[in-house]
């Protein structure tokens, strides 16, 4: 089963950010909360976890995206 991961809520009234790293790539076995990628928003930099273990079978974003919440 593939589950895509979503950027979760952030805090009140942030909307997004932009990918500062990406730790992880295609292959990767990843425990639940491992850090997948850094975000930088207009008040904080912050890794975002995996929400569960499983297997990286692809990466759909890169250093420098700007993704939005959800």
């Amino acid at each position: 089963m593939s589950t895509e991961i979503k950027i979760p809520k952030l805090g009140e009234n942030i909307e997004g950010g932009t990918v500062t790293a990406v730790f992880v790539k295609a292959g990767d076995v990843v425990k639940a909360e491992q850090a997948l990628f850094e975000m930088e928003t207009g008040k904080a930099t912050m890794e975002i976890p995996s929400p569960a273990a499983g297997t990286i079978t692809a990466i759909t974003v890169k250093t420098g995206d700007v993704c939005k919440i959800g």
